[in-house]
């Protein structure tokens, strides 16, 4: 049976406006009349019906979180970042996972703005957020985590994604390689700077790519590009993924092959999944602030949702390069 605040009220023998006093900590209230309250919510189980309060209040205590996929480790960490900040605040958060598909994206943002959520954090695909965008949706709040779309107008929170790339790929250059291959994930914002980055590593050194190819950042897409990228320029001497699910297709596929790495072929990726200082040789990644920005993505939306005409923000996080055995070709 539904426990009511009138059930309350009659049990610690007062008001329901005493009741709804005492649960909501808004006007004074005495510590004998807080105790009854109290005892009776104890005793009859007594739960606030959340809907109800956020009618009265026109408010909404609940905030979406919707990833690009939730089986890479990195937005596992940001979201485990997000939650905290979020129940700190007095929000619940409810996860959707988008796997990189457009469609996915645009059905998840509608159901955010149908039910009226405080706002929402989002890691974009460009192709689901403008089909969103274009559809006039009422949308709540909106911050921006991993990626941004530029002039959309909304709050980021962002890797440097091309000077991390830079960075990554002249380790590579710096342990002795010299036809150097990218993989890099499709239709996302993070992709394209990290290609650029990639690219921009090689102005000076009298050195060109030997490949950058793209495909959906999956790992069964790192095999798959591993077999493509050895047909098309079997002289490559190393490896670069600009993620860790495209780098643990790709790792595993080298290995599968016969591959030795660093002695063949040198490898290097984004994040740093607990694989890659396992394995041997331990892999040379950038390792991204993962709880850094869920916590930041999630305390701007806290500001947006609060002031709404606050200016816009964008947050630039710096990556950790970590260097291990596997980007420097043995002597």
């Amino acid at each position: 049976m539904t426990v009511s605040i009138k059930d309350v009220a009659e049990k610690a023998g007062c008001s329901t406006a005493t009741v709804s006093r005492v649960l909501s900590g808004k006007g004074y209230i005495s510590p004998d009349s807080r105790e009854k309250v109290m005892a009776a919510v104890e005793a009859l189980g007594y739960r606030p019906n959340r809907l109800a309060r956020s009618l009265r209040e026109q408010k909404s205590r609940v905030i979406g979180l919707i990833l690009s996929d939730i089986r890479n480790p990195f937005f596992s960490e940001i979201s485990r970042a997000v939650e905290a900040v979020a129940m700190e605040a007095g929000y619940s958060v409810v996860i959707c996972n988008t796997d990189e598909d457009p469609k996915k994206e645009a059905r998840y943002l509608q159901l955010m703005a149908d039910e009226k959520v405080a706002g929402i954090l989002l890691s974009p695909t460009r192709a689901g957020f403008k089909q969103a965008l274009d559809g006039g949706m009422g949308f709540p709040p909106i911050v921006l985590f991993d990626r941004k779309l530029p002039d959309s107008g909304l709050d980021s929170v962002v890797l440097d994604n091309f000077d991390s790339a830079q960075k990554l790929t002249r380790t590579l250059l710096d342990g002795g390689y010299r036809r150097i291959a990218g993989l890099f994930g499709l239709r996302s914002y993070t992709a394209m700077e990290r290609m650029r980055g990639f690219h921009a590593a090689f102005e000076g050194t009298g050195l060109e790519p030997a490949a950058a190819l793209q495909a959906p950042a999956f790992e069964a897409e790192g095999e798959r590009m591993i077999d493509e990228l050895l047909k098309l320029e079997p002289r490559i001497d190393a490896v670069l993924c600009g993620s860790a699910l495209l780098a643990s297709g790709a790792f595993k596929r080298l290995r599968q092959r016969g591959i030795r790495v660093p002695a063949e072929i040198g490898f290097a990726a984004f994040d740093d999944p607990t694989w890659a200082s396992f394995v041997e040789p331990p892999v040379t990644v950038i390792r991204q602030p993962a709880a850094t920005i869920g916590q930041a993505g999630a305390e701007l939306l806290m500001k947006r949702i609060e002031d709404p005409a606050r200016p816009v923000s964008e947050v630039c996080l710096l990556g950790e390069l970590v260097e291990r055995a596997s980007s420097r070709k043995e002597a």
